[in-house]
This record gives C-alpha cells, structure tokens and sequence, in this order.
C-alpha cells in the first residue's frame, strides 16, 4: 500500500539586487486551499433528529453570538480609547436606508445559514426548492 506524503509548499527563487551584490533569496508561496466539503451522511448523536437539529441551530447561533460579541467588544474598547462615541451616541442611532438594507441582507443571510438544517429536511419531504418567505418555512416545519 503506498504512503501518502505531505505536499511540500512551492518555493518560489527571487533575484534581489542590492548596489554592491546580487543575491538569490528563495521564499515559500501560499499553499492552495482546497475548499471543505462534508461527505457521507451527517452523524445523528440523539434518538430524535429532531433534538440534532435543534442543537445544531442552537450552535450557529453560539458561533454567530461569540463572533459579534468579540467584534463589538473591540469597536467599544477602540472608540473608547479614541473618545470617538459616547454610549449614548450608538443608542440614539437611526439607520439610514442605505445601512437598514445592508442590514435586512445580512440579517436574510443570517437566518438562511441558521435554518440551514430545516429548510433541508423541508426539501427532502417536499421535494421541491425552498419556500420564498421566513414564514413559509415556520409553517411548513410546523405541519
């Protein structure tokens, strides 16, 4: 049976010239990255799949709420230190149209990535693509 071996990174040889010497400095390119993709089926850690769903949802979220809360932890300490904002200041904000549509796509992708194991599960029983509203996917999940 053959060993598989781990690829070595590209090498790539540069010429630098310097006013009294020529030299060759040879670096390390990026390795390519070769996107993720889950095969086989998923594993079911509960007697109800149900529960797996669920808990999976509830990890989006986690991951999603860690994410935010570190970024926004970083904006409040930089402002902070900067005297930029007050807290009051980002309390009365009012977003423009331009910043509530960016917000309401965000928040759409959000939700689609939440949702994730529903809607395919809806897909597998319907057959069919996925409903066009939110609550089109809250009823069907209901039934």
């Amino acid at each position: 049976m053959a060993r598989k071996t781990a690829e070595k990174p590209h090498r790539k040889s540069v010429v630098r010239k310097t006013s009294r010497k020529t030299e060759t400095v040879t670096t390390a390119t990026k390795p390519v990255r070769l996107a993720r993709v889950a095969r086989g089926k998923k594993p079911q850690y509960f007697a109800d799949p149900a529960v797996d769903k669920l808990l999976s949802i509830v990890m989006t979220l986690a991951g999603e709420l860690s994410v935010t809360r570190d970024r926004l932890d970083t904006v409040e300490r930089l402002l902070s230190k900067k005297r930029v904002l007050s807290p009051a200041d980002v309390d009365a904000y009012q977003p423009d149209d331009v910043a509530a549509g960016a917000r309401d796509a965000r928040r759409s992708a959000y939700l689609d990535r939440l949702l994730r194991a529903v809607q395919t599960e809806l897909e597998e029983l319907t057959g069919k693509g996925m409903p066009q509203s939110q609550d089109e996917v809250i009823a069907a999940v209901a039934d």
